[in-house]
């Protein structure tokens, strides 16, 4: 009996992670591995109405900390309502960011601890964690270049801000290089595509899953 799995997809905005994470159900769902997608924050309604304020709620002056545990808030939210239900039932669970995002934005970008941004999240997740995290990185001008629509409040800040959470991702995944794998994003679609293909198939052979990466 296959085990359920946990991944996330994680990265700078405008490094293709959303669009990742799409292709990625697609292709799980092709090749007949019952899937639930999600999204962080958000994923619930009480997540989504966290999400409208956090990523657009401009009339408000929200706190560095006040920002931390309003999306520890939705994704604890999501763990109770769609994540470990769905792992329960045997899928794999794919999340369009988890965890990793406060530890960049608030703590390396933001100011705040990273460790203790770590110990609060495992905390509101009770104890659940990714089997694999995915980090998307890109040049900077490329991710930036990329970011065609109106940006939210983590995209509108300034240029020392996403550099900073370039660089948080690229540390965090630097000392956690198991269950977090550097993915090249700067590429076309499809290449970036093959490569999520192939970790993700490895780690599901791994978990007892039949998988086609090629396919």
């Amino acid at each position: 009996m296959p085990r359920p799995a946990f991944i996330a997809l994680d990265g700078l905005d405008g490094t293709g992670k959303s669009t990742q994470h799409r292709l990625l159900v697609d292709w799980l769902t092709s090749q007949k591995i019952p899937v639930t997608g999600c999204v962080d924050p958000g994923g619930t309604a009480v997540g989504q109405q966290l999400r409208q304020i956090l990523l657009f709620g401009r009339e408000h002056q929200i706190a560095t900390a006040t920002e931390a545990f309003l999306f520890m808030a939705s994704r604890a939210q999501l763990v109770a309502e769609v994540i470990r239900p769905a792992l329960e039932r045997g899928e794999v669970v794919v999340s369009d960011r988890f965890l990793l995002a406060n530890v960049v934005y608030q703590g390396h970008a933001g100011g705040m601890d990273p460790n203790d941004l770590w110990t609060v999240g495992r905390v509101a997740t009770g104890g659940l964690e990714p089997d694999l995290t995915l980090v998307f990185d890109a040049p900077l001008d490329v991710a930036l270049a990329r970011r065609d629509r109106t940006p939210d409040r983590m995209e509108e800040r300034d240029l020392d801000f996403q550099k900073a959470v370039k660089r948080g991702f690229l540390f965090e995944a630097g000392r956690r290089p198991g269950p977090l794998r550097i993915v090249e994003a700067g590429e076309e679609v499809e290449t970036v595509h093959r490569t999520v293909r192939r970790e993700v198939g490895r780690l599901l052979a791994e978990f007892g899953w039949a998988v086609a990466t090629e396919g």
